[in-house]
């Protein structure tokens, strides 16, 4: 394992947080016309606590990896893009490609993205994964299929492998597939998706009868939950949590409440944190924070609309996220309770301070990586208390965060 000695402000520990007058992300706004809809739902103070850490490349030379998920015994999984999972042990060794996932779409932003041991994995050695599922007519869709995973030192596999879960409809395009799984602490599965980015398919996260720009509530055995918001309605999907998102990219349940947050993409200037709760539309494209890419406003141009949702925190500039995590380890006790958000775009790691729903304050991690920042692509709490965070691209890594030595 190689170490980087890097320190976010100076070379010793402080537990006492420095909150900067300059905003955290220098680049002009993509919409200063916008007005948030509360105080401090956007550009939090910087907040820099001063922890050194050291950055610990554990595996390395992956090709556009997307997601990390922890094995009991210390081993990881670990996907990448175009559809290979691997298996990496914690001294940086990677398996051959685990045989018997089914084909996927690996363009775009398509192929083999998340992956997630069954919360009773030690005793059925059951794994589920979010993937793009090639279909007729070169249409896609969002997937999840699970199966029993075999380590074998040779030959590692999965077997009876049953997919579960199809976004509905298919849909010609190769961005916007959301697929963060999240467990749910009744067992049941959280999947995020995307609206397919085609004003099409945008149009669709509105429609009760269509799976796009939803995010959906499975049983572990792609039965519907007898609980969920919209069971028994005629013409509406059953699957369906909640409804009007653009591209959930990050999500993880909250520590103390259980309930599920999640950081989707916006256009420019419109990356928001939600909490999700059952029923809610989350608004996308009625309203939204930020411009088209191509500028010029979204929809009608209104950010705040009765009876949808506001996000808790939004970016502008955005950061392009992507993985999430609640601190919740012992090894860096500065950052307990805090949440971690991959910057894809930015190449960085964002942390938030939490204080309940308000975000009070920011801070930009990793901006100085050797031998150059990285797009980070996945952020997990390790069983071992560090912070693991996977970059993405050709010669992508996988990098944990522990105290400086």
């Amino acid at each position: 394992m190689r170490f980087t000695h890097i320190a976010a402000v100076a070379l010793t520990l402080s537990a006492v947080p420095a909150f900067g007058q300059t905003p955290v992300d220098p680049r002009p706004a993509n919409n200063p016309e916008q007005k948030p809809a509360f105080a401090g739902q956007t550009d939090a103070p910087e907040q820099k606590l001063g922890v050194a850490f050291d950055v610990v490349t554990v595996v390395e030379g992956l090709q556009n990896p997307w997601s990390v998920a922890f094995l009991p015994g210390g081993k990881m999984l670990i996907t990448e893009r175009p559809g290979r999972l691997r298996v990496a042990t914690a001294d940086g060794k990677l398996s051959e490609p685990v045989m018997g996932l089914p084909a996927v779409h690996a363009r775009g932003q398509g192929g083999l993205l998340d992956v997630v041991p069954d919360p009773a994995f030690a005793k059925n050695n059951t794994i589920y994964w979010s993937y793009a599922e090639p279909r007729e007519n070169n249409e896609n869709n969002t997937a999840v299929a699970k199966g029993t995973f075999v380590d074998d030192a040779t030959a590692p596999r999965v077997e009876k492998v049953e997919v579960i879960y199809r976004q509905t409809p298919s849909f010609a395009s190769n961005l916007h597939f959301g697929s963060r799984l999240v467990f749910g602490r009744d067992g049941t599965l959280f999947v995020t998706q995307g609206d397919r980015s085609d004003v099409p398919g945008r149009m669709q996260s509105q429609k009760l009868e269509s799976g796009i720009g939803k995010l959906v509530r499975i049983n572990t055995d792609g039965s519907i939950p007898k609980d969920n918001p919209f069971v028994g309605k005629e013409g509406v999907r059953p699957e369906i949590f909640s409804i009007g998102h653009r591209n959930i990219q990050s999500a993880a349940l909250h520590p103390s409440t259980g309930e599920l947050w999640e950081v989707e993409h916006g256009t420019r200037g419109g990356d928001e944190l939600n909490v999700v709760r059952k029923g809610k539309d989350y608004g996308w494209p009625t309203i939204a924070y930020g411009i088209e890419y191509r500028g010029g406003t979204i929809t009608g141009g209104i950010q705040q609309q009765a009876g949808m949702e506001q996000p808790i925190y939004y970016w502008d500039p955005i950061i392009g996220p992507s993985g999430m995590t609640f601190y919740n380890g012992n090894l860096i006790p500065q950052w307990k309770g805090n949440l971690f958000v991959g910057g894809h775009g930015t190449r960085d790691l964002v942390r938030l301070t939490l204080d309940g729903e308000k975000i009070t304050g920011e801070e930009r991690l990793l901006k100085d990586l050797q031998p150059k920042p990285e797009a980070v692509r996945d952020v997990r709490t390790g069983p071992d208390g560090a912070l693991y965070v996977l970059t993405d691209g050709a010669a992508g890594r996988l990098l944990k965060l522990v105290p400086k030595k």
